[in-house]
């Protein structure tokens, strides 16, 4: 047991990096090479399982937001010297036919939305609150932060180059938890709290970066907490309330304005 206690420190040391443009310091144990490839495996199965929209202008719409957000994000790190935190990353974006309220995104910029969401998002700066939140889940690495945790929780960090390197059912099942993608539970992924909030934030310097209407990010989710359902008590949760949400959007929006103005 003292043995494994100290392989896991080690590789908890040797796994630390910071979250970019929040500094956050967190644990990612998994190379960047094996996050991508096990994302990218599972992203295709996923859409393989679904039911892809075939509305043509949905589709489109949906893809060009994307890809401005992600365009302006990678111009901002390449600005500041950060370029290689997107190294082996390749956008896409899917629409999938679905009544949830839901949209997600695996490491790499693989991310999905459910046309359920879309009524919410309401108009183009809608979309763009939700897509920006999940490109932040994708460039601070939350599915790696998050797999890497369960990972030392339940001790296996010493067999994790065998496990990805094996690719076992339970290895993707694992990375599927990690993910999000094929949970239920919620709206958007279900990080813990602590990411929401701060894909929550740099969802809003990332709207700024590529010009969308910042004022939009509060009224999304204020039409998201009520459009139905009742949300569980915030501590027994992964998400942040809405309310709780809408309060720190409202707090961070002139910070975030800065991102459009000087950086």
């Amino acid at each position: 047991m003292k043995k494994l206690f100290l392989i896991v420190l080690l590789l908890w040391m040797g796994g630390c990096s910071k979250v970019p443009i929040t500094g956050r310091n967190q644990i990612t144990l998994v190379s960047n090479s094996e996050i991508l490839a096990l994302s990218q495996q599972n992203y295709k199965e996923v859409l393989k399982e679904s039911k892809l929209s075939n509305d043509a202008d949905k589709v489109a719409q949906l893809r060009k937001i994307g890809n401005k957000i992600s365009a302006a994000v990678e111009e901002y790190l390449k600005s500041k010297g950060k370029g290689e935190i997107l190294q082996g990353y390749k956008w896409e974006f899917n629409l999938i036919e679905s009544e949830q309220q839901n949209a997600w995104a695996m490491p790499g910029g693989k991310v999905a939305f459910y046309t359920g969401i879309l009524p919410v998002c309401k108009n183009e700066d809608g979309i763009a609150v939700v897509m920006s939140h999940e490109i932040a889940h994708a460039i601070a690495q939350h599915g790696n932060e998050r797999m890497s945790q369960q990972m030392v929780a339940q001790g296996l960090g010493t067999a994790l180059d065998v496990a990805l390197a094996n690719q076992s059912s339970q290895t993707r099942s694992a990375a599927m938890a990690a993910f999000g993608a094929g949970a239920q539970v919620g709206v958007l992924l279900p990080y813990s709290r602590k990411q929401e909030s701060e894909a929550d934030i740099l969802g809003l310097y990332f709207m700024a970066m590529a010009g969308y209407n910042l004022d939009e990010a509060p009224e999304f989710w204020k039409r998201m907490a009520g459009s139905g359902g009742q949300a569980p008590p915030e501590i027994l949760s992964t998400h942040p309330s809405n309310e709780t949400r809408i309060k720190q959007m409202e707090e961070n929006i002139p910070k975030a304005r800065e991102y459009a103005k000087t950086h």
